[in-house]
């Protein structure tokens, strides 16, 4: 079958793709028990720049709770003022392609992939092929699930923003949730000396993801342990600008990848006396989007693959049950991931 004709004819091998689907949606900003539920919509058509999967796991991230609420409001001139632009929520989805667009090349009808989306929740999503990376014989669906916004906001926090190098020491601030746990995987695989910070039910997870050393929070204060490191990475948001500061060698670097949970600036004011204060002091202060691509899809697929990296995940749960997961994903104390399992 030729790729243009894949953008309008199913193939034969993957079953007709339907009209309507399962999906969940909201339309209005707020918890997720008052304005999200499963509902049934539309197939999406196929844009000749995109493709279409049909879903058979999706995950859930911490940016699933803040496109729900739409916090913090500064967010919402970009995706809603007073509604979401969009009703689909969900952003890491794996399942295989059922459809290709006239103009995409290098993936094809039957293609078992991995991607970040739009809309993952559902039984069949769109995929812009820049984010789209096929997926080896041997990861599964729900590993591959667990992995786009979480891992990619750990490996490119680490090496792009971080310039972790072997041998230097890392701190990683949360490392239990869904960023931690692939950070102190990740920060090990490059060499780092990882020291991991969580609450005691997630030391054990700590230490097999191969931290050297974990500190249990609700027994030590971190700022009062006595050491520096050369990379202090900031999951949790809780730790003061001060706090970041008493932790970092001279020289070193912060990446803050989540900060307070203001309702109308987040972070924002954080950012500023952080880079403002950077005029004055040495060292650098990263914070930052993941911005999704094949190859860092690829390379993370390569070492789940190879056995080098497993996500962590702590509940697999059906599409019918997104409410409750995202109420509990929401209350901030989530292990690892929550994989989301729709279909075949």
């Amino acid at each position: 079958m030729s790729t243009e004709q894949s953008a309008t004819t199913p193939d034969a091998t993957e079953g007709a793709v339907p009209a309507t689907m399962r999906a969940a949606l909201r339309h209005e900003y707020g918890q997720p028990h008052d304005v999200l539920a499963v509902e049934t919509t539309e197939v999406p058509q196929v844009p000749a720049d995109r493709v279409l999967l049909r879903v058979a796991a999706a995950s859930v991230n911490q940016l699933d709770s803040h496109l729900l609420t739409g916090t913090p409001y500064l967010m919402r001139p970009q995706f809603g003022l007073r509604r979401p632009k969009r009703p689909e929520m969900g952003a890491d989805v794996a399942g295989t392609i059922v459809r290709v667009g006239a103009e995409v090349e290098g993936i094809a009808v039957g293609d078992r992939v991995v991607a970040e989306t739009a809309g993952a929740f559902a039984e069949y999503a769109l995929a812009n092929p820049a984010a789209v990376s096929v997926l080896p014989d041997d990861v599964s669906f729900e590993d591959a699930a667990a992995t786009p916004v979480a891992g990619l906001t750990a490996l490119q926090g680490l090496r792009d923003h971080g310039g972790l190098e072997p041998g230097q020491s890392v701190l990683i601030l949360g490392a239990s949730g869904s960023v931690g746990t692939f950070a102190v995987q990740l920060a090990t695989i490059m060499g780092g000396e990882v020291t991991a910070v969580c609450s005691t039910r997630n030391v054990e997870t700590a230490s097999k993801n191969g931290a050297t050393r974990v500190i249990d929070y609700t027994k030590t204060d971190v700022t009062t342990f006595g050491e520096r490191f050369d990379l202090v990475v900031d999951v949790a948001g809780k730790a003061s600008l001060a706090d970041q500061r008493s932790l970092v060698k001279p020289g070193g670097t912060i990446v803050a990848i989540s900060g307070p949970k203001r309702r109308w600036l987040g972070p924002l004011p954080r950012i500023a006396r952080a880079k403002l204060g950077g005029l004055f002091r040495k060292g650098s202060y990263a914070v930052f989007v993941a911005r999704a691509n094949t190859a860092d899809l690829a390379y993370l697929m390569d070492l789940i693959e190879s056995g080098e990296l497993k996500p962590t995940i702590e509940r697999v749960v059906l599409l019918d049950d997104i409410v409750e997961a995202l109420a509990y994903q929401g209350e901030g104390h989530a292990m690892g991931k929550t994989v989301v399992r729709v279909g075949g």
